[in-house]
């Protein structure tokens, strides 16, 4: 009878984070931070030499950015900072909101009470960090709790339709969530989406949650009135 021998592969460890993540990250704050303005042009020679990287994971990182809606990548042209119309982000916006409202609605009947708890503490770091966190730490920290509010819906479909819109709005919802009054305003309304968590209380979940956005959509239209005057 003929044996066979099982070879082992030896492989290397891989990285918790490919340099392309990396690459991603550097550019993902300077364009949330506005160090990118949009509509600027992202030189990939010029770019890759001033991270110390080689253009593919340069590359890389755009490509995870133009997903994210921060970047354009043009035929033939160097990459943009992706700038939406205010209609393109409103009626993004109002999608996401009756997203995140089902989501709530539905997180009340599926979500254990260990997710709510989990919830729950996201909401209680945003309070400890509302007036010392650095803006972008802050604003992943909110980020995060619409996440796992969408996430306890345990509704797959719902979960990456959501996602797809969320990864497009970051930079107008980090925009609007700067100053310490829009925190404050922030934590409240996360208050009284725990709340209704925690009640299972499906109409306050759901109303909180699509007000919770449609405020995000004023400080949108406020923002870009400023700008044109």
């Amino acid at each position: 009878m003929l044996q066979t021998t099982k070879k082992m592969i030896k492989m290397s460890p891989l990285a918790r984070q490919s340099l392309g993540n990396q690459v991603a990250d550097v550019l993902r704050a300077q364009v949330l931070l506005g160090e990118l303005k949009p509509g600027d042009v992202i030189p990939e020679r010029e770019t890759s030499a001033a991270l110390g990287v080689s253009r593919t994971p340069l590359r890389e990182a755009l490509l995870i950015l133009e997903a994210e809606g921060l970047v354009e990548m043009l035929p033939a042209k160097s990459p943009v900072v992706a700038n939406p119309s205010l209609l393109e982000l409103t009626q993004m916006l109002l999608v996401q909101a009756s997203l995140e409202a089902l989501a709530g609605e539905i997180a009340c009947v599926e979500a254990t009470q260990s997710e709510i708890e989990a919830i729950e503490d996201i909401h209680n770091k945003m309070v400890a960090t509302a007036h010392d966190a650095d803006p972008i730490a802050f604003f992943e920290i909110d980020m995060s709790f619409h996440e796992a509010v969408v996430a306890a819906s345990k509704n797959d479909v719902l979960i990456k339709t959501h996602n797809q819109f969320h990864v497009r709005l970051w930079r107008a919802r980090f925009l609007t969530a700067g100053k310490v009054a829009s925190r404050e305003t922030s934590v409240g309304d996360h208050a009284s989406i725990v709340e209704g968590l925690r009640r299972r209380d499906k109409e306050k979940v759901s109303s909180s949650m699509r007000d919770h956005l449609r405020k995000v959509i004023d400080n949108v239209t406020a923002m870009y009135a400023h700008q044109e005057t």
